[in-house]
């Protein structure tokens, strides 16, 4: 058991030390991923530091029986995995609207209400040769704020981002 913590220990260790990344000062491009109904992201990124960036989003998403509207703000810290393979994990909140088109329990049709969540990040992504920013992540998020649906939701999605 003392072999596993100290072998976990030194894989955080160094993995929080790792150097070699380039974070582009910027990236823009969208972001297509799937939660409770196709969602599309106009996504933006920009460079804090050497391994840490924020990321904006604004999104929209059409449900079985809804429409939204989101804005998303995510902190994150990015590592090196080799070359142009990184992962990174972040946290932040998102802000939106929901339009009900048919009656849900506890909602008229064309009900519209304010939600607030909680959101966190982790992903993998590469970047290539030209300016050009693939990735691929997971984005939990937890209902802070939301009338309409107080669960917790999974977001995956694949980001496609220029550089500049």
């Amino acid at each position: 058991m003392k072999h596993t913590i100290y072998t976990l220990l030194l894989f955080i260790g160094l993995s929080a030390t790792a150097i070699g990344q380039e974070i582009s000062p910027n990236a823009i491009g969208l972001r297509l991923g799937d939660n409770n109904g196709f969602s599309t992201e106009v996504n933006y990124q920009r460079a804090l530091s050497e391994n840490n960036r924020l990321e904006l989003g604004l999104s929209w998403r059409t449900g079985n029986n809804f429409d939204a509207i989101k804005g998303t703000g995510i902190y994150q810290w990015v590592w090196n995995i080799d070359g142009g393979l990184n992962w990174y994990a972040g946290a932040g909140a998102s802000v939106g609207s929901f339009d009900v088109d048919e009656d849900f329990p506890g909602f008229d049709n064309n009900d519209s209400e304010f939600f607030l969540n909680a959101a966190g990040d982790i992903g993998i992504e590469y970047r290539f040769d030209f300016p050009l920013l693939l990735s691929l992540d997971f984005r939990p998020e937890i209902a802070i704020l939301n009338d309409f649906d107080d669960s917790l939701e999974f977001d995956v999605a694949l980001g496609i981002r220029y550089l500049f």
